[in-house]
């Protein structure tokens, strides 16, 4: 099969998928018939529909019948009473490691459902060429919780952690892992690099340059997810940025992590930013937070931001490491920050969901709750009071409220009560 003709195949079976998802939710329900969950009486906030108001949600059949006023009790098969909660899509975490077992670093993904809300999860450069496979056989497999990933340009992603995994540069094999691009369209968004100088050492932009071959042999649009802070030097950072195309992802982009001889070297540089990351944003290249444990400086936001560099998706970096942080980058904590800087409850749902998603662009209608979207729905509470937030850098931020996560449910499954029978079948 040539590489147009299975460009053409996947966009032909993506449409019927869509198509049959459609169906399903159309299917017309007789009086009788049930909805298996409504979520009842929660202020609902979908971004993707503009809607903000109190709803019930009827799923059926593992996704979302109805959005309506009110669903009579008689309707549901089971309820969740989410009076006085935010009801929203359920969220799309860009950057986690999610690769327990096999990145060293890694979190089963269903272990940060009850703590994040999350729904659909990104594996960023856990696994590189070597180890992709046992990823996507054994814990994708049987994770509750929807799995894309990066794949990273060096073969053994981040398997040798806390060892750099690009000091040697021949572990970047750009043939290798376009292979396993072309041969993982439906799971893979591209590939991951990291770009500081304690990873890559001397190396300058080569490692870069070879995810982005990768991703340009590959046969489909896979996109570059860059890791900077602390990279080795002022104009690095400003040939990195040039280097980045439309789509591709800038992770930790308020990262104020020095370099090795600990000068700060990332996109605010002597508290201004670089005219190389305007360019960047303006020309399409994707902002992602990338909390994590040490990526995170509000002064380097708060100098980017009025600046022209907003943020355009936000996500956790959760890891094994990062999660014991005084930042405690759980991804609600991370959009609650946001909130403590100006941006509106709206506005992080949105970096939160339907941004993450079309940069997925893997499964139809994640990070939604229209009609026909599969049942993931994040209930949380917001919690208005004085609370003080902490950065990566020990940077102290006050707010007025943060979102605590209530429950959470994956394709009309809740995690918790109420339970379904049989419990799953997807």
């Amino acid at each position: 099969m040539s590489a147009l003709s299975r460009r053409r195949f996947l966009e032909l079976t993506g449409s019927a998928t869509a198509v049959a998802l459609s169906a399903s939710a159309n299917a017309a329900m007789g009086p009788n018939d049930k909805f298996d969950l409504v979520i009842k009486g929660g202020d609902v906030l979908d971004p993707s529909q503009s809607l903000r108001g109190k709803r019930d949600i009827g799923i059926r059949w593992g996704t979302v019948e109805a959005i309506e006023a009110e669903i009579p009790a008689a309707r549901a098969s089971k309820t969740i009473d989410a009076s006085g909660k935010l009801v929203m899509p359920g969220l799309v975490d860009l950057h986690c490691h999610v690769y327990p077992y096999g990145s060293a670093i890694g979190i089963p993904a269903d272990e940060l459902v009850q703590f994040q809300g999350t729904t659909t999860v990104v594996s960023a450069g856990d696994a590189g060429v070597n180890n992709l496979a046992a990823l996507r056989r054994y814990i994708v497999a049987q994770s509750r919780a929807r799995m894309y990933a990066f794949v990273h340009i060096a073969n053994n992603g981040l398997s040798a952690f806390p060892v750099a995994e690009l000091y040697n540069i021949d572990n970047a094999q750009v043939e290798a892992c376009a292979m396993a691009l072309a041969e993982n369209p439906d799971f893979l968004i591209g590939v991951k690099v990291r770009m500081s100088e304690n990873i890559i050492f001397k190396h300058g932009v080569e490692p870069l340059k070879r995810g982005i071959q990768a991703c340009e042999m590959c046969g489909w649009p896979a996109k570059m997810m860059v890791h900077i802070g602390g990279v080795e030097t002022k104009e690095l950072m400003s040939n990195i940025l040039d280097l980045l195309r439309p789509g591709d992802v800038l992770t930790h982009c308020y990262s104020g992590f020095p370099n090795m001889s600990g000068v700060f070297t990332n996109i605010v540089q002597d508290g201004k930013l670089l005219p190389a990351a305007l360019a960047a944003k303006q020309r399409g290249v994707m902002f992602d937070v990338g909390h994590g444990g040490g990526s995170f400086d509000f002064t380097v936001a708060e100098a980017a931001i009025p600046a022209g560099c907003t943020p355009d998706t936000i996500s956790s970096d959760m890891h094994v490491f990062s999660g014991n942080s005084p930042g405690i980058p759980f991804l609600p904590n991370v959009m609650s920050k946001f909130m403590a800087m100006g941006f509106s409850l709206e506005q992080v749902v949105t970096m939160a969901t339907t941004a993450p998603a079309m940069i997925i662009n893997r499964a139809p209608k994640i990070g939604t709750l229209q009609l026909g979207a599969p049942g993931d729905v994040a209930i949380m509470e917001l919690v208005e009071g004085p609370v003080t937030f902490v950065d990566t850098r020990n940077n102290k931020r006050d707010g007025k409220a943060y979102l605590k996560p209530i429950q959470t449910v994956i394709n009309g499954v809740p995690f918790g009560r109420p339970y379904q029978a049989p419990f799953a079948v997807r």
